[in-house]
């Protein structure tokens, strides 16, 4: 008995302000779902407090740039905290899954995110400077020269346009890497860049089918979202790097890159081309196991954790009783995450108090 006498709440003990220091030290989300599931009177502290915002921002510094977005009702957009103790108590839980849900579902550190090439504005050659020249990490292939070429005009305020399709429905973007082409085989190297370059995103109002590619590029076909500054573009033949001016969040996972004035004529017909030896777009994007439904052209999205995809990647025998109860769930933040790797009964439980969730305890197959 007076064992139990001597034990103690540390956090009432310390007070709030030395025990939210000591607990931004965590760095690993796990640790916060042992904190949270501890007593309710943790889990209320964790919440009130922005821990996992906290946690999520040291994790993700630039995810500061659209730390407005939250989740109502599984969905993400923009909200108003308006007063009163309820509201703010629900604006409070919002903020804590949205960024659980980062920082369980974002990859650990800057990638390369484009997933495939769909279209370009105009091409000389198909498909020997096709579009998809740009994705090649080496300069020649087959040992001929890789790149992308827009057909030749006479006027050099024409532009071009190249858009890619990124890993993820939501990404969060840094920068756009670009190397323009220098023609090592004609006289005087001639190098066709552009004189500047503008970066679009967002999503198609359609679903995007490869075979009917040509289609978005007639009419408005895409919704952008975002449209970054205009970036000058050096008559050099190196990568250039566009950072941009804070990270963006590409709800639709579609780049637009605009490739503004022709700087280069072609000697042997008089005509101005734009020729690309590399495309790169460079951020965080979502884990396989997370995916984005789009329902308003604003951008405004539902998150989804799909627990068949990664079990289709871990192994590729699996009943169909077992497919039937993988059916895509509300989003469970770090639950979702820790289940990749696989865990026991106990841990989701402490996860399933530190989201929760009354149903977070799920059966072992």
């Amino acid at each position: 008995m007076s064992e139990v006498k001597n034990k103690f709440d540390f956090i009432q003990w310390l007070g709030p302000d030395m025990s939210i220091k000591i607990l931004t030290h965590l760095d690993d989300p796990c640790d916060l779902a042992h904190v949270s599931s501890v007593s309710s009177s943790w889990h209320q502290f964790v919440i009130e407090n922005g821990l996992c915002k906290k946690l999520c921002l040291k994790m993700f510094p630039e995810i500061s740039a659209v730390a407005h977005i939250i989740e109502v009702d599984n969905m993400i957009e923009p909200v108003s905290n308006s007063p009163g103790s309820f509201t703010n108590w629900e604006c409070l839980k919002r903020n804590h899954k949205v960024y659980g849900f980062i920082a369980a579902g974002f990859t650990p550190s800057n990638v390369s995110c484009i997933s495939e090439a769909v279209i370009a504005s105009s091409t000389d050659n198909y498909p020997e400077e096709s579009i998809r020249n740009t994705l090649e990490h080496r300069d020649r292939t087959d040992f001929r020269a890789s790149y992308w070429s827009s057909k030749g005009e006479s006027d050099p305020s024409v532009p071009e346009t190249l858009v890619y399709r990124l890993n993820s429905k939501l990404c969060l973007v840094t920068e756009i890497h670009i190397q323009p082409f220098q023609a090592y085989f004609q006289h005087g190297l001639p190098l066709y860049s552009s004189k500047s370059v503008r970066f679009r995103m967002g999503h198609s109002r359609y679903p995007m089918e490869l075979e009917s590619a040509i289609d978005y590029l007639v009419g408005d076909q895409f919704i952008w979202t975002y449209t970054s500054p205009e970036f000058p573009m050096l008559q050099e033949n190196r990568l250039q790097k566009f950072k941009l001016p804070e990270p963006v969040l590409c709800i639709g996972g579609v780049v637009l890159v605009e490739l503004l004035g022709r700087v280069q004529k072609q000697e042997m017909d008089e005509l101005f081309y734009i020729c690309i030896s590399h495309v790169q777009v460079v951020g965080r994007t979502l884990t396989p196991a997370f995916d984005v439904k789009l329902h308003h052209p604003s951008g405004k999205c539902a998150l989804n954790y799909c627990p068949q995809i990664d079990s289709c990647m871990s192994s590729t025998t699996s009943s169909s009783s077992r497919r039937d109860s993988s059916n895509p769930s509300r989003l469970r933040t770090l639950n979702s995450n820790i289940m990749l790797r696989g865990v026991r009964r106990w841990e989701r439980f402490i996860l399933g108090a530190f989201l929760g969730s009354g149903n977070a305890e799920v059966d072992d197959q």
